[in-house]
C-alpha cells in the first residue's frame, strides 16, 4: 500500500471518532441539545452503557488472545513514568499553585471513550476487549495518581482518602471488568435474548459519549488557553505518547498490542480531570482549557501517529 492510500486508510479509522465529537459541538451550538441532556447522557454512559459494552466485549473475547499481563503491567509502569516525568517538569517550570492541575492534565487520558472508540475502530472486537481490560488499570492508576498530585498542592482543605478509595473501588467500569473476567474464564453462556438486548444498550455508548465530549468543548476556552495549558497539552499529546510508544516498541510490543497502547497513550485529557480538580479546589479554568485544547489537537496528533506507525510497519 502506497503512502497516499495508507494515509486515507488511517483517516478511515480516526475521522469517524472525531467527526462525532464535532457533531456534538455543532448540536450544542444549534441548541438541539443542552446542558441537562449532556449531564444525563454522560451519567447514562458512565453508569450503564459503557460498563455493559466492556462486560460484553470481554465475555465474548478469547482471553488467551486478549488477556496479556505483560501489556497491563507495561501500561501501568508507563503511566507511572509519565506521571513522574510530568510532575518533575512541573516542579521546574510551573508555579506551585498550578502544579497539581498541570500534572493531571498532562498525563491523564480519555482512554475510556476516545481510546476505546479508536481501538474498536482499528481492531474491532479485539480492540474492545483488550481496551476493556486495560481500562481496569487506567481507572486505578489515573485516579490514584491524580489524587496524590492534587492533594499535594491542595490549599486549606483536607483530603478524604477513604471516600476517594471507596469511589474508585465502586467505579462501574472497574466492576464491569471484575464481573466479566470470571464469566469469560468459565465460558459461561448468557441467554441469546439477553446478549442481543445488551448489545442494543451497549451500542449507545461510543456515539453518545463522543457527542457529549463535543458538546462540552468551549472554543472560548481554547482561545483563552495560556502558556500553562499549551505546555500541558503538548506534553499530553506529543511528548508522553511518543516516549511511551517508542519504549513499548523497544521492549518488544508490536502489531495490535502496540496499536492499542498508542491509542490509549495518545488520548486527549479526560473530562473527569475537571470534575476532580473542581472537587479538590484547584484551578478549574486551567483544567477546562487543557481538556479543550488536547481534544482539538487529538484529531491531528492521533491521525499522524497512526499513519507513522503503519508506515513503519510497527502496527
Amino acid at each position: 500500500m502506497g503512502l497516499y492510500a495508507l494515509f486515507f486508510a488511517t483517516l478511515e479509522i480516526t475521522l469517524p471518532v472525531f467527526a462525532m465529537v464535532f457533531v456534538g459541538l455543532g448540536l450544542k451550538r444549534l441548541g438541539w441539545i443542552d446542558q441537562a441532556f449532556i449531564a444525563t447522557a454522560s451519567s447514562l454512559v458512565f453508569r450503564g452503557t459503557m460498563p455493559t459494552l466492556i462486560f460484553l466485549s470481554i465475555i465474548k473475547a478469547d482471553l488467551d488472545a486478549t488477556l496479556n499481563p505483560a501489556m497491563l503491567a507495561y501500561f501501568a509502569l508507563a503511566t507511572l513514568a509519565s506521571f513522574l516525568l510530568a510532575w518533575g517538569w512541573a516542579i521546574l517550570r510551573v508555579p506551585r499553585a498550578e502544579r497539581g492541575v498541570y500534572v493531571q492534565g498532562a498525563f491523564r487520558g480519555n482512554c475510556g471513550i476516545v481510546g476505546l472508540a479508536l481501538a474498536a475502530g482499528m481492531y474491532g472486537d479485539y480492540g474492545l476487549s483488550t481496551g476493556g481490560l486495560l481500562l481496569g488499570v487506567v481507572i486505578l492508576t489515573y485516579n490514584a495518581f491524580s489524587v496524590i498530585v492534587l492533594a499535594t498542592y491542595q490549599q486549606g482543605r483536607r483530603t478524604d482518602w477513604r471516600s476517594i478509595a471507596s469511589h474508585i473501588m465502586r467505579n462501574p467500569l472497574i466492576l464491569s471488568v471484575v464481573a466479566a473476567i470470571p464469566v469469560a474464564a468459565l465460558e459461561l453462556r448468557l441467554p441469546g435474548w439477553l446478549m442481543t438486548s445488551g448489545q442494543y444498550f451497549a451500542s449507545l455508548t461510543l456515539p453518545l459519549a463522543l457527542i457529549c465530549i463535543g458538546a462540552t468543548l468551549s472554543l472560548g476556552s481554547i482561545r483563552a488557553s495560556g502558556r500553562l495549558a499549551m505546555g500541558a497539552s503538548l506534553m499530553k499529546m506529543v511528548t508522553l505518547p511518543l516516549g511511551a510508544t517508542l519504549t513499548a516498541w523497544l521492549v518488544g510490543f508490536e502489531g495490535r498490542e502496540l496499536g492499542v497502547l498508542f491509542l490509549f497513550f495518545a488520548s486527549p485529557t479526560a473530562a473527569a480531570s475537571f470534575v476532580m480538580v473542581k472537587a479538590m479546589g484547584g484551578n478549574a479554568a486551567l483544567s477546562a482549557n487543557i481538556i479543550a485544547l488536547t481534544t482539538l489537537m487529538a484529531s491531528l496528533t492521533i491521525t499522524v501517529g497512526v499513519f507513522a506507525l503503519k508506515a513503519m510497519s510497527w502496527i
